[in-house]
């Protein structure tokens, strides 16, 4: 019974000098990692790990629920389309042909309104907010100096960096995307409570504006001064300018640092669906427009998803762009395989969710199952 005593005590105070040790070494943010991911069997952000965290919601307005196609659901998924979803954990596959919902699945438990985490196809909004931005004269162009709302980056190469540089990812800085390390920047700014200190932490070691480099913490900077520019909170901007007026069936969700500190964690985390992610991809296939009226400046779309860097030509201003089979698609990717894939000139909006995107080469390269879920949609639609 002794020994038990002493090896209670004696586990408690390791346990307390390892909390004391983090606090300390400033990773108590590990804490919050431990409770909400890892206990729970994880390795890495999980689709509806939203529930763990603080939210704000994004209300709708008035819905458009999407038409459906005269051949809806009248093909079934391929065999392969069938072996991927079991293998990657797909839980909704949706096709989109002429602006109608031409075929729709949902799997493993989740149907046509369940809420998940968009990972990082949200940078895709964050990026249009931009634009949104200049367009209502709250930042003056993509040449605008992020040192025009943010202070902290004003000194050496920081005063070169424009809001353009942070939307096409070429901001310089020592960012590194990492995962699956509990101790990289990435993951601290997942959990920490105080994104905007993360941020400012940040050093722009390479000259901006001169070459991608795949970093989340370049939307989340962008999103910051988004809300120094416009003076309201992104989630409120994203309410306004495109949630309502895009007719979403379903209020969302976007993830914040805390409530005291309330900044959204604006390179991933809103909590939706299919069908209302797709909007945002029919919106850049219109140039735009949302039912003939003009929501985003179409010079700004066209720019969008358009290479930035020649030695690039996958990324342009928050979205992604692939060519297949001699067609060319634009998309909004996510960490799990959430995508929004678009071929505007066959009318066609591919939308695929999930727990996983299968074996991944390394960050900010297209996995294989990109080119699949393109394929066998296309196999169906021939049919």
């Amino acid at each position: 019974m002794k020994f038990l005593k002493k090896l209670i005590k004696s586990l408690i105070v390791i346990f307390g000098l390892l909390i004391l040790t983090l606090y300390i070494t400033d990773t108590d943010y590990l804490i919050k990692a431990v409770r909400t991911i890892y206990l729970k069997g994880h390795t890495t952000a999980y689709l509806e790990d939203y529930k763990e965290f603080d939210n704000q919601v994004i209300e709708n307005g008035t819905p458009q629920p999407w038409p459906e196609h005269k051949d809806y659901n009248t093909v079934k998924e391929t065999e392969t389309l069938n072996n991927i979803n079991k293998t990657n954990g797909t839980i909704a596959y949706v096709i989109i042909k002429n602006d109608s919902i031409w075929f729709e699945n949902y799997y493993d438990g989740f149907n046509e309104n369940a809420q998940t985490n968009s990972f990082s196809m949200a940078k895709s909004y964050v990026s249009g907010l931009m634009g949104k931005a200049i367009q209502e004269g709250y930042i003056k162009s993509l040449d605008q100096p992020v040192c025009d709302f943010l202070p902290e980056f004003c000194e050496g190469l920081a005063a070169n960096l424009t809001v353009g540089d942070l939307s096409s990812m070429a901001s310089g800085t020592n960012w590194d995307e990492k995962y699956y390390s509990p101790l990289s920047i990435t993951t601290r700014a997942y959990f920490d409570d105080d994104l905007e200190k993360v941020v400012n932490s940040l050093k722009v070691v390479t000259e901006p504006g001169k070459a991608f480099k795949y970093a989340s913490g370049d939307t989340q900077m962008l999103a910051m001064a988004i809300e120094k520019a416009t003076g309201k909170k992104l989630y409120d901007y994203l309410t306004e300018s495109f949630w309502k007026p895009l007719g979403s069936e379903n209020p969302t969700l976007w993830q914040v640092d805390s409530e005291s500190h309330d900044l959204v964690k604006a390179y991933c985390c809103i909590a939706s669906n299919a069908k209302d992610f797709a909007r945002f991809g029919k919106l850049y296939k219109d140039h735009g427009k949302w039912h003939g009226k003009q929501i985003l400046d179409s010079a700004f779309v066209a720019k969008s998803i358009t290479p930035r860097f020649k030695e690039s030509p996958e990324y342009g201003y928050g979205w992604w762009m692939k060519q297949q089979n001699g067609k060319n698609f634009f998309m909004m990717r996510g960490h799990l395989g959430q995508y929004v894939i678009v071929e505007p000139n066959d009318n066609i909006i591919i939308v695929r969710l999930g727990h996983s995107k299968g074996k991944i080469k390394k960050v900010a390269t297209f996995t294989d199952d990109i080119s699949i879920y393109i394929e066998e949609a296309y196999k169906m639609l021939e049919k």
